[in-house]
């Protein structure tokens, strides 16, 4: 009897290699920091395009970024991070990238995680996944006001969706095509990783969080502030409200 031959399955790193992937990395007065970050992303895998937005920078972010051999989008104004990330992905979609990840330009996040929120997309197990500080229970400590703050958004969040959500403000993301496609179409612009994960949900994607480890800023400063915090949480708690009644964005079409 003819023995049948085995199926050799791709490994997670042939897997990554056969995608075309981008990474995305908004950036806003990160000159100090965004050279390590194109070059902590280019360690991690030489394969991936490096594209960072620059949300009209008074600095020299754009030109750090391009001498590290950075794909630069130079917004000619600040939109915020949500219209600079919605150009990332944007750029993603219309290239015709299969994988993506977001990378936030101040050093916080670190790309040796890339790994963790990667693999839950090449599986086919999520659409996105977002790489959760406080998943795994330990490690990153915000103040104790912030601590508050992102208890009731995570509570209020996982309420709406349907599942435990650990970190509703997290920016460290990967996303498969149809992860990219409804972000290019669409993607909140205040307080916008918030805002996105109960859109992901109305448009029935599949969300997964993942633990990883983050870094404190390695330059620059945060925009929420302390003395934010409170406007910070109405302000979301708010566009929550008013995102329940939203329409659902009608998807672009894939070219």
């Amino acid at each position: 009897m003819a023995e049948t031959a085995t199926e050799v399955q791709p490994t997670p790193l042939e897997e990554l290699k056969a995608r075309r992937r981008v990474a995305i990395v908004p950036a806003l007065n990160e000159e100090a920091c965004i050279g390590r970050v194109v070059e902590e992303i280019r360690a991690f895998d030489s394969g991936f395009e490096i594209v960072v937005v620059d949300d009209g920078s008074a600095d020299r972010t754009a030109d750090v970024a391009r001498a590290h051999g950075a794909r630069v989008i130079r917004l000619p104004f600040n939109l915020g991070i949500g219209g600079a990330v919605q150009t990332g992905f944007r750029y993603a979609w219309e290239n015709g990238f299969d994988l993506a990840v977001r990378v936030d330009g101040d050093g916080q996040h670190d790309p040796a995680e890339l790994n963790a929120i990667i693999q839950p997309v090449l599986a086919g197990e999520a659409d996105i996944a977002v790489g959760s500080r406080f998943a795994g229970g330990a490690g990153y400590r915000p103040s104790r006001s912030r601590r508050i703050g992102i208890r009731i958004l995570a509570w209020t969040v996982s309420r709406l969706v349907r599942q435990r959500v650990t970190d509703t403000t997290s920016g460290f993301q990967a996303l498969n095509r149809r992860g990219i496609q409804l972000f290019a179409a669409d993607y909140p612009h205040d307080y916008p990783e918030v805002e996105a994960t109960v859109m992901v949900h109305r448009h029935r994607l599949r969300l997964r969080e993942v633990p990883v480890r983050m870094r404190e800023r390695a330059g620059g400063r945060s925009s929420i502030t302390a003395l934010r915090s409170v406007y910070y949480m109405a302000k979301v708690l708010l566009a929550l409200l008013v995102g329940i009644f939203r329409r659902n964005v009608v998807p672009l079409e894939d070219r």
